[in-house]
């Protein structure tokens, strides 16, 4: 009624093609770590395959991420479950964590960092009575990037209810672990062939860009935080001049930065042009890419 211990198998190297031909976008995605806590991870060897791969992987998609403004959402599952809370849980997997740290922490080398989403986790799918629908819709995200454990259980149950929310599921097969190489294959393949895109670690990497952003985009952008149509506003004009305070600038600020576009405020008070503005946040965003 527990969790077996977990003998080394190989991580996948052939991933599935199949159905979905949906394109990963930095603007669009958010990245779920999922379930990646020390009791979990703990049935494994961690010195032996498919684990160093795992935390490889997961350690790479979490740094890009959160490099380029896209959101970093982590699952939990509480410790010492009230019965009535574990429910059928307990009948396949018995009582489950206890109230430890060592145990519900998120390992060390993927550990939450301010401004990460750490989620509650009571079922297989991490949408069961959580908020992670509502947090999607609210920051504007309809794609989901999946990694962590395990692959068949409630990887594939997320990214199956993902599909079912309208939520492209993106599960990363070289970024996931399991019971077993055969489960690991399974899961991919079913969510290739029903309800995701399955794509490797480094295909997701090459996907998420620093977004571009152009002369035009901005004017517009700038134009209707100061209430005054774009075509009226020259490429030179002193922005803070023409009404820009700098509570509209920050709200633009945190704007951009949900798209992955920073620049410091101070950078962006010196150069108070459209065309300084555009030079301060292509620079930001090419060096957070780099």
């Amino acid at each position: 009624m527990s969790i077996p211990r977990i003998a080394p198998y190989p991580m996948p190297k052939a991933l599935p093609e199949g159905r979905a031909t949906w394109s990963l976008s930095a603007s669009r995605a958010a990245l779920l770590v999922h379930d990646m806590q020390q009791y979990f991870v703990d049935f494994f060897d961690a010195t032996q395959p498919p684990v160093p791969a795992l935390l490889q992987h997961c350690a790479q998609l979490i740094s890009h991420c959160r490099q380029l403004g896209v959101p970093v959402i982590y699952t939990a599952q509480p410790g010492a479950q009230n019965p009535a809370d574990r429910a059928l849980l307990t009948d396949f997997w018995g009582a489950g964590l206890a109230d430890r740290s060592e145990m519900t922490r998120i390992v060390a080398a993927l550990a939450p960092q301010e401004g990460d989403i750490v989620l509650t986790k009571w079922r297989y799918s991490a949408f069961k009575r959580s908020d992670l629908e509502a947090q999607l819709r609210a920051m504007g995200r309809d794609q989901l990037l999946i990694c962590g454990v395990y692959a068949h259980i409630g990887c594939l149950m997320t990214a199956a209810e993902a599909f079912m929310l309208d939520v492209q599921p993106f599960m990363v097969g070289d970024a996931l672990a399991d019971f077993s190489a055969e489960e690991h294959e399974m899961a991919l393949h079913y969510a290739a062939d029903r309800c995701a895109r399955v794509c490797s670690t480094a295909a997701a990497l090459a996907s998420l860009q620093a977004p571009k952003l152009s002369l035009a985009a901005l004017r517009t952008e700038v134009a209707e935080q100061i209430g005054m149509a774009p075509a009226l506003l020259a490429d030179d004009d002193d922005l803070l001049l023409m009404g820009l305070d700098s509570v509209r600038l920050m709200s633009l600020m945190e704007r951009w930065k949900l798209r992955g576009l920073r620049a410091e405020f101070a950078e962006l008070a010196e150069n108070p042009t459209l065309h300084g503005w555009l030079a301060c946040l292509s620079g930001a965003a090419a060096t957070e890419a780099a």
